[in-house]
């Protein structure tokens, strides 16, 4: 995985598709809700929110979860700051990104008016930073641990390097006490690497079409 801009087509005229990977950005269905059934019912969110509580994503793409999980977070009434880190190989164009957002009503605007890739942006409520690079590069040498992780990468099948082995180590390094993750795969063998890196790992029902999705949490 090289640098570069994130290649994509259009499917239905508003969904974006990975021509890389062959892998659309959300689902097909509703990209809100699986957001919300996988990755904030998947890490005890909203339930979990405090000030400067830490959510970390392999896969920053539309910025989708990032917004979902602000509004959550806004939402839920505990205040202070949340602070989100991404790890990004492959950053949308900013015309991209911005015409994807528009097919989803009461997102957060906090990405509107960015007109550059949002490495570093610091709103009112929140940090975001997005970590550009191949993330079993830069994972390695973060210096911070999350309370949260979205697994969000490319399916497995067509962007293995983003679920291996080494790199969920590196997860469950960089990862709170009492920390969780989830994603939208329950393929055996990032189960096996959530679970060798520490992770008591669970199999539940999936979003839409996908029967199960994966829900881990450290021990």
């Amino acid at each position: 995985m090289q640098d570069q801009t994130a290649q994509i087509e259009w499917r239905d005229g508003r969904v974006p598709v990975s021509t890389q990977f062959d892998d659309p950005y959300f689902s097909l269905e509703n990209g809100m809700d699986e957001t919300r059934h996988v990755f904030l019912d998947g890490n005890d969110l909203p339930a979990r929110f405090e000030d400067r509580f830490h959510v970390a994503e392999l896969g920053f793409g539309t910025g989708l979860n990032f917004l979902v999980a602000l509004q959550a977070f806004r939402d839920c009434g505990c205040g202070g700051t949340l602070r989100f880190t991404s790890f990004e190989a492959f950053p949308m164009a900013m015309t991209d990104l911005h015409a994807a957002l528009r097919a989803f009503e009461g997102l957060p605007d906090d990405l509107a008016d960015a007109t550059e890739f949002p490495v570093q942006l610091d709103g009112p409520d929140f940090e975001l930073r997005v970590i550009l690079g191949d993330a079993r590069e830069t994972l390695p040498v973060w210096d911070d641990k999350a309370d949260a992780w979205f697994l969000d990468g490319f399916s497995p099948a067509k962007n293995p390097e983003l679920w291996s082995p080494e790199l969920m180590a590196e997860v469950g390094a960089h990862t709170a006490h009492g920390g969780t993750a989830a994603t939208y795969t329950a393929a055996g063998f990032v189960r096996r690497g959530l679970a060798d890196a520490g992770f008591s790992v669970s199999r539940v029902q999936g979003y839409g079409r996908k029967r199960h999705m994966t829900r881990a949490a450290i021990v």
